[in-house]
């Protein structure tokens, strides 16, 4: 009698790192970095804890590894999405990019939404952010040479867009209305507004203290 077939073919090993990532993305964001464990991960994909630690040395190398992969993913498209058209056009586009993936790429949005564990150098949100908010910067730095703004003042600009994209993101994974369209519409509508308007030296109509 011949060897039975296996009804599982071996996953190579950078389709099990793949896998591995994915379902990771889904336990840290239903659990948390804390209450996941390598025990359930392992479990779903239906290997044993070793091969876990093989790949990625355990729960911190796993999960490090899967906010630089989300990390790059986002500002991979938002970079895309503003590196052509009319300074509006790259708002509504880096608007549009960023809840495109709140809506098709929830779970790791969520994972980037939360702090980054104390034993991670770095993490999350605050480093993708940042990230994202020094493309916006440069887009922001040459528009207001061409307009006679001062160009250091760019990255307040591009930092406040990018957390109120991120905020409003926060806010829309919770109730999933109105479509990711229409609420890009309505943030690119307001920064553009503003950014319209800007005087050349803005200052305060209040006094401190």
């Amino acid at each position: 009698m011949g060897r039975r077939k296996k009804s599982h073919a071996r996953l190579t090993a950078l389709a099990r790192r793949t896998q591995l990532i994915e379902i990771a993305r889904a336990v840290f964001a239903k659990r948390g970095f804390e209450a996941t464990s390598v025990e359930e991960i392992a479990a779903r994909a239906k290997v044993s804890k070793p091969i876990v630690y093989e790949h990625f040395g355990g729960k911190e190398g796993l999960y490090a590894v899967l906010v630089d992969r989300e990390m790059e993913y986002v500002v991979t498209r938002i970079a895309e999405a503003i590196s052509t058209g009319t300074p509006r056009e790259r708002v509504e586009r880096a608007a549009l990019a960023f809840l495109s993936y709140v809506r098709d790429q929830p779970d790791g949005f969520i994972v980037l939404s939360r702090d980054a564990p104390v034993t991670l150098a770095h993490g999350g949100m605050s480093s993708l952010l940042n990230d994202v908010a020094e493309r916006v910067a440069d887009v922001f730095t040459t528009t207001f040479k061409k307009a006679g703004y001062d160009p250091k003042t760019s990255p307040i600009y591009a930092h406040a867009l990018v957390g109120m994209v991120t905020f409003v993101g926060q806010w829309w994974i919770e109730v999933r209305k109105p479509p990711i369209e229409e609420v890009a519409s309505h943030i690119a509508a307001l920064a553009w507004m503003g950014l319209r308007h800007l005087p050349k030296r803005p200052k305060l109509t209040v006094t401190s203290g």
